[in-house]
């Protein structure tokens, strides 16, 4: 394995008791699956690498004690360091660290802590301030942990304000909600209501109107049955026929068919048949008697 990546060293080979050392190795990232194979390793020593970064996975060495990771390039902490909760000693000496997790404040065993040379923010380095004999170490180990309790309680306060906030904003809209269902809920009520009354007018149009025609039906009826007189203008009487007119009708049928049938017996073949024969003589008997009609007519005018 490489020196780079702390693989190919024999972690078993330095381990000496329960101390591992794996200082001034130009490790670039720690080999936290070899160092969780070594519970009894309680002290380990990282200091003098390349590190810029632990891994996430780091935090389940949970069986550490003691901690250096001075003089490497350590920008920030896994957010979960926290997990580290049987720390008693950490050597963060000369990285490049700003601030700590909040979860840092969990490490209530922690009773030695070094962040001298480190580019932490003002009010962390005022609360730290130097490491420079084991008083200092432990007086900064001791207030450190106060003042991330401090972040921790103040963070778990804006959160449980902004939950709060929330809640309350949920309450809210629940009841926004609730107030338009209500409202709208009125609204197809009143909707429904409107037009149960408009079916109700438009049946009571409906029934009127078909009273008010059963009622102009029966005044008809009624007035068809009065007597003619009262519901008719009088009319003119009409005149019957007389039998003048119906003998004159007679007459003139009957001259009609014997011009018809002395003009066949006059004009076609039938003058030969004996009917004919007998028409014709009539009416030259006929008109012979005519002639001297006139004859005598003329010579009573003569003589008068």
């Amino acid at each position: 394995m490489s020196r780079g990546s702390g693989k190919g060293l024999s972690l078993k080979d330095k381990l000496d008791g329960n101390e591992l050392d794996l200082s001034l190795c130009d490790l670039n990232e720690v080999p936290v699956r070899e160092l969780a194979a070594l519970p009894k390793a309680t002290i380990l020593d990282l200091s003098c690498n390349n590190l810029i970064s632990l891994p996430s996975d780091f935090c389940s060495l949970m069986h550490l004690v003691k901690l250096d990771l001075s003089k490497n390039r350590l920008q920030q902490l896994p957010l979960d360091f926290g997990r580290l909760v049987n720390l008693q000693h950490l050597d963060l000496l000369n990285n490049r660290l700003v601030t700590l997790p909040v979860s840092f404040a969990q490490l209530k065993n922690l009773k030695w802590l070094d962040l001298k040379d480190n580019p932490l923010d003002p009010v962390l380095a005022k609360v730290a301030g130097d490491c420079l004999d084991e008083k200092q170490c432990k007086q900064a180990a001791v207030k450190v942990l106060q003042h991330m309790k401090a972040i921790q309680s103040e963070q778990d306060r804006q959160r449980q304000r902004k939950l709060q906030a929330e809640r309350e904003m949920e309450k809210k809209r629940e009841a926004e909600q609730r107030a338009k269902e209500a409202q709208e809920r009125e609204l197809r009520k009143r909707e429904k209501a409107e037009e149960k009354e408009r079916r109700r007018r438009e049946y009571d149009a409906q029934k009127a109107a078909k009273q008010e025609m059963e009622k102009k039906t029966k005044k008809e009826t009624v007035h068809t049955r009065k007597p003619a007189f009262s519901s008719r203008p009088p009319q003119l009487p009409r005149h019957k026929p007389s039998w003048s007119r119906s003998v004159l009708r007679v007459l003139l049928f009957v001259l009609f068919c014997t011009l018809c049938t002395l003009a066949a017996c006059k004009l076609t073949e039938l003058q030969r048949q004996p009917l004919c024969v007998s028409v014709n003589t009539l009416f030259e008997d006929v008109v012979a008697a005519l002639q001297n009609h006139k004859t005598l007519q003329n010579m009573l005018q003569h003589n008068s």
